[in-house]
């Protein structure tokens, strides 16, 4: 993984530096195609922290003996979301 990082990074940084001398961040394909990353990158953020690091925290065996504990993480869940989506209709 590090050698394919290591061989891909300067590729990426050259294609980014030639493309910003004709980049238009105002024409329409431009938007579209920052749109398309922006929600890959969300889905992505939600994917890890819906399956990857809540799916193990609620299938600890202490979490599934502990009905109050249950109650509180989900709550704590459902606050946080609340919360978060709060801040996004402010920001």
């Amino acid at each position: 993984m590090a050698v394919f990082f290591s061989l891909t990074a300067p590729i990426g940084i050259s294609l980014g530096i030639a493309i910003s001398s004709t980049y238009d961040d105002t024409a329409s394909a431009a938007l579209i195609i920052q749109g398309i990353f922006n929600a890959a990158s969300a889905g992505i953020l939600v994917y890890m922290s819906l399956v990857d690091l809540l799916a193990a925290d609620f299938k600890n065996p202490r979490m599934q003996s502990n009905g109050r504990l249950q109650l509180g993480a989900h709550l704590a869940l459902l606050l946080g979301a609340g919360l978060m989506s709060l801040l996004a209709r402010w920001a």
